[in-house]
């Protein structure tokens, strides 16, 4: 592509301002041309570029560049030219409908393309049930059976080269003509999901194209190569997105999983980026890494596939790997959910561009390039699947059929769950379940398993002779020696220890007592709000999960309310004596210098009945047990206003943790700051400022009026890597151990340069559950029944202090580990070391979790200790 400007034309646009545009543009036909010819290389290409040769296309089907006004790989295709595009395209073929499944967080769309030969689409409905219903049943697949292909595109935003060749491959199944696009649809489905994360992709579109230039620059250092913080990796609240398949905490999410639920998938695609240095990557990879509940059948069909990417990559003399670095052992990623479900889950892998062009020790790999080999291996996708039609269908088949066979095999029978006291923790365990499709009852008979009673009403069977054996196996693992100890992720997920729910296996044998029924309700299914304005006071307890969102709610609308240090019997209004735990919350109604609100019931109603909470109506302020409520132990809480250092330096997956925990479960407005900004803040009204993990470079100015701001009453919290910060300042009066320590523990003697991955393993806690004994006395655990705690471990951060009852509220057990992998050494060197510490600091306090509290939205168990740390902290003050 070619810009000619004239030398003299540059002068007078220059000086335009000066002499006026009309005289201008006369001027540039009357002086001297000095034509400078410089050379635009935009990077782009037409899609037929990315396509195979001797295809004919249909010219009645708009093409990308015609649509968007741009060729692909000129500029970072945003999200809302990409679903114009598709819209249009959908508009202009009768081989493709859309379908909106939902919005993110930002409101953006999630699309998916239905794409078949138009026949089909009459009775596209049909040929689904009529595949679940096969599958459902394990029977024989008939021989006209539909593959069913889900290509997804771009989980993290800033790997755009998926979602930019998404507009190619949809182009090519709209408008393709010829024997290979006719075999493909006439008998197949293709499902494409163009944008796993259209926030993120958005976020990484708009930093790359505001810094291309007309020159394009290479150079690793320039900014364009370099993103600020927080990266389009992640979604709205800085989630990695492709850990969330499993845990669903997020709509994009849960949106997808409905749409591989109602379709099940025999393929999966899912569209990376890697290293800038790196070349491509696609399925398998290293065998002994899967999950040990992954069929060997399936890498076998995914190296049949893997055949036909090397072989069309071969033909463009593209260099590429397989069967090495990664995993599909976490069953939360996009390419090993897919596998627990008898689909094929397949992960492809491209060197970043990391904007338009960008130097590698492969050259110069352009933007165009990476989308290219992502439209190649999505073709040798349709082309391998289709090769291996029979193959893939019998493998889905048989799967199920595997799986009713290993479930009667099983010594255990399923698993029993008792409701908490916190109905909202166990709804959102049961509601995770049933989005994954997993069978499970309500017991409406006690029974008694190991010892344990789970009562009727108040407990769940998840039977494993069900179609999600697999996947409930996984769920449930308690695994923590294995093959291969290098992770690529976490090592454990085991849902019952991340609700802090109790339960316990069943043998075969002791199912038989089991006595269910599918209609059957838990207990407490509606909230307890029974009270009149005729009360003395309103309570609820702190032991439901949203107690701190409904604090946090009558706050914001003006009400009094105040939090008991100990617990209390009250005679309530219509429910006769109810005990009340340590943290709950007790709302006077009087007297009137109190100020209360004159809608006072109403609005505890209002506030109280979406979250499912119970409040009662309390008649007297003498209790029969107990602190009575006009008792110091029950102090007041003020409105919080929190600080959350973030910004360069700090993990944003962390940030984003925390952000999103106050932000959709507790409903508190929180303040994220970059850490420069930290002394300008410290003028504010902040009562809280928490440290995530991070590296903190702080003045000492900054420190010297932070620790003073804390001696005055503030409350500094550290998480993680932080605590390294706060120790070396002297803030909490503890020993970090050095990651020297660690080493020293793992000798080299004996080993060889190939052991140097499984030997930096062993020093590493990627993700493990780790057992803590806690105080539930103490106020950082208000709300929690039962003397132990499951923590998620996710580094090796391990401190030491001199323990004490009233500043160390939990530590781990001797025996700590409890499911997912940890090296013997690095068990023994956390056992009875401290998970929270608290300090004094004047009137303030500083409160050190050693754990990630909030770990992506999942970990349910610890969340509470955040709220603690923000509600209950002043008794600790």
């Amino acid at each position: 592509m070619l810009a000619s400007f004239s030398h003299a034309a540059l002068t007078l646009l220059r000086s335009a301002s000066l002499i006026g545009a009309a005289f201008s543009l006369l001027m540039v036909t009357t002086l001297p041309s000095y034509a400078i010819d410089i050379e635009v290389d935009t990077g782009g290409r037409p899609v037929l570029d990315y396509l195979p040769e001797n295809v004919d296309y249909n010219p009645a089907i708009p093409t990308p560049e015609s649509v968007l006004g741009m060729q692909l790989g000129e500029w970072h295709v945003r999200h809302d030219q990409l679903v114009h595009y598709l819209n249009v395209l959908a508009d202009a073929s009768d081989r493709m409908t859309i379908k909106e499944m939902g919005r993110t967080h930002e409101n953006r769309p999630l699309l998916l393309l239905t794409i078949t030969a138009p026949h089909n689409h009459a009775e596209i409905e049909t040929l689904r049930q009529r595949h679940l219903s096969q599958l459902a049943s394990g029977s024989e697949p008939s021989e006209n059976a539909p593959l069913i292909l889900y290509m997804g595109y771009s989980i993290h935003g800033n790997e755009p080269s998926g979602s930019n060749a998404a507009l190619a491959v949809a182009y090519y199944l709209a408008a393709a003509q010829g024997e290979a696009i006719d075999t493909l649809l006439t008998t197949n489905v293709v499902l494409l999901d163009p944008s796993f994360n259209p926030d993120g992709l958005s976020r990484f579109a708009q930093w790359a194209n505001m810094h291309k230039g007309t020159q394009l620059v290479a150079d690793s250092l320039h900014r364009e190569h370099n993103e600020g913080w927080p990266s389009g990796r992640t979604n709205h609240y800085w989630f990695d997105l492709n850990r969330d398949w499993l845990l669903l905490a997020h709509p994009e999410s849960k949106a997808r999983i409905a749409q591989f639920h109602r379709w099940r998938p025999h393929v999966l695609t899912d569209f990376h980026e890697m290293g800038t240095n790196s070349s491509y990557f696609f399925q398998p990879g290293v065998r002994a890494r899967k999950n040990p509940l992954t069929p060997d059948a399936n890498v076998t069909l995914t190296e049949a596939l893997a055949s036909f990417h090397a072989r069309a990559l071969d033909g463009q003399n593209e260099l590429y790997f397989t069967e090495e670095a990664y995993d599909d052992f976490y069953a939360g990623k996009g390419s090993t959910y897919p596998d627990l479900h008898g689909s094929v889950g397949i992960l492809f892998e491209q060197a970043r561009s990391r904007g338009h062009l960008q130097a590698s020790i492969n050259g110069n790999l352009a933007f165009a390039d990476t989308i290219a080999n992502q439209v190649t291996t999505s073709l040798s996708t349709f082309a391998g699947a289709v090769a291996n039609k029979p193959a893939l269908l019998q493998y889905q088949s048989s799967f199920v059929g595997e799986a009713q066979k290993l479930a009667k095999q099983d010594k255990l029978g399923g698993y029993l769950l008792a409701m908490p006291d916190d109905l909202g923790r166990f709804s959102a365990l049961t509601e995770l379940l049933s989005q994954h499709q997993v069978v499970f009852h309500v017991v409406t008979r006690d029974v008694t398993v190991d010892s344990q009673t789970f009562q009727a009403n108040r407990a769940i069977y998840i039977p494993l002779e069900q179609y999600q054996y697999r996947l409930v196996k996984s769920l449930f693992s308690t695994q923590t020696s294995f093959e291969d100890n290098t992770f690529y992720d976490v090592s454990s997920w085991h849902i019952a220890l991340a609700f802090n729910v109790d339960y316990t296996p069943v043998t075969r044998r002791q199912s038989s007592s089991v006595k269910w029924d599918a209609n059957a309700k838990l207990v407490q299914a509606n909230p307890m709000l029974k009270f009149d304005s005729n009360a003395y006071a309103y309570a609820f307890s702190w032991h439901d999960y949203y107690a701190p969102a409904l604090l946090q709610s009558l706050l914001e609308a003006g009400v009094k309310v105040r939090s008991s240090q100990n617990s209390f019997t009250a005679h309530t209004q219509f429910s006769g004596e109810v005990e009340f735990p340590p943290g709950s919350i007790v709302i006077p109604a009087g007297p009137a210098r109190l100020k209360q609100p004159n809608n006072l019931v109403s609005l505890i109603k209002q506030k109280a009945q979406p979250l499912g909470m119970s409040v009662y109506g309390i008649k007297s302020g003498l209790t029969p047990a107990g602190s009575d409520l006009g008792s110091r132990g029950i102090s007041p809480i003020s409105m919080p206003k929190v600080l959350i250092v973030g910004g360069k330096g700090t993990r944003e997956y962390e940030v984003g943790e925390m952000w999103h925990y106050f932000d959709t479960r507790v409903g508190l407005p929180t303040t994220i700051i970059e850490q420069r900004n930290l002394l300008q803040a410290l003028q504010g009204d902040y009562t809280h400022i928490i440290f995530p993990s991070g590296r903190f470079e702080l003045s000492q100015n900054t420190k010297d009026i932070l620790i003073d701001w804390v001696k005055q009453g503030g409350v500094l919290i550290g998480q993680k890597s932080a605590l390294r910060y706060f120790s070396a300042n002297s803030w909490l009066n503890i020993d970090v151990l050095l990651r020297e320590e660690i080493d020293n523990l793992f000798k080299e003697e004996g080993l060889s340069f190939k052991d140097r991955a499984s030997h930096g393993a062993q020093k590493l806690v990627a993700g493990a559950v780790y057992e803590a004994e806690i105080d539930t006395s103490h106020p950082l655990f208000f709300g929690y029944t039962g003397d132990t705690l499951a923590m998620f471990k996710t580094s090796n951060m391990i401190i030491d202090n001199h323990y004490s009852p009233f500043t160390t509220p939990a530590r781990y057990t001797e025996a700590p580990l409890m499911a997912g992998f940890s090296a013997d050494p690095i068990v023994k060197l956390i056992a009875k070391t401290p998970a929270v510490v608290t300090t004094n600091k004047g009137k303030g306090l500083i409160i050190g979790f050693v754990d990630n509290t909030q770990f992506r939205g999942y970990w349910y168990g610890t969340n509470k200790m955040l709220s603690n740390a923000i509600y209950q902290s002043h008794f600790l003050h």
